[in-house]
């Protein structure tokens, strides 16, 4: 199976017209579903290579990666295989973007440190090693704590780390509330400001409000979002440390 290569069984309409982003989607979906990495691998490759690598990602990897992501959710079908290969998939075009970066003339300095992890009682991984995956081969330093992670333990690190923002992600409703001992031991520490607080999940694509009911100061719906949502909170807390 891993020797299967882009052609008409994947989507493909033809040279002249080339693949739809449409097609390319769903065949990189059935190849994850086949636990096919290097299947995977390839279609989006090409389609990079013929497209640009940043529409890549955008156009193609991110809502594979929503769609997978939200199925998973809702059905919990995804075996341990699927999910390690979605992930792999995820490392490998994000790692093979990060050398092309490096490469160019004028390459980003490196980023960070930030802190993620997922909330205590949550265990819900594949969302936050996708997040680490972006944001690293965005240049960012990532402190991954895993799963099952108390509060003070995220505040704890980021300190120890000199991290200005902490991501926080958690599937359910029941452990996405948990997150509120994060903003309240970030608050208590007199931390506010300084020490920023970003939250995702799918439960907070369909719950709106939930991330200001809990005190995040963003979320964002994807991990390409997330990736500049990152960022933004990083200025904002460099920007508070000034003025101080």
């Amino acid at each position: 199976m891993d020797d299967i290569s882009p052609g008409k069984d994947a989507g493909l309409s033809g040279p002249a017209q080339g693949p739809s982003s449409v097609n390319i989607k769903q065949a990189v979906i059935e190849r994850i579903q086949m636990a096919d990495r290097r299947g995977a691998d390839a279609l989006l490759d090409a389609w990079g290579a013929e497209h640009g690598y940043e529409n890549m990602l955008a156009e193609i990897l991110d809502p594979v990666l929503t769609e997978v992501g939200d199925e998973w959710r809702s059905s919990g079908m995804l075996t341990l295989a699927q999910t390690y290969v979605v992930a792999k998939v995820a490392e490998d075009m994000m790692s093979k973007m990060a050398g092309r970066s490096r490469q160019a003339p004028g390459g980003q300095p490196p980023k960070g440190p930030v802190v993620i992890g997922n909330i205590e009682e949550d265990f819900h991984a594949l969302g936050r090693k996708m997040l680490g995956t972006f944001l690293r081969a965005q240049g960012w330093d990532v402190l991954d704590l895993g799963n099952d992670v108390p509060a003070a333990v995220f505040v704890d690190k980021a300190v120890e780390a000199g991290a200005r923002v902490i991501g926080v992600s958690a599937m359910m409703m029941s452990t996405a509330r948990n997150i509120k001992a994060v903003r309240e031991e970030i608050d208590r520490r007199g931390l506010a400001g300084r020490l920023l607080l970003a939250v995702g999940g799918a439960i907070f694509r369909v719950t709106p409000g939930l991330a200001e009911e809990i005190g995040a100061d963003g979320t964002a719906g994807n991990a390409l979002d997330a990736v500049e949502l990152f960022g933004r909170l990083w200025e904002r807390s460099s920007g508070m440390e000034v003025r101080t």
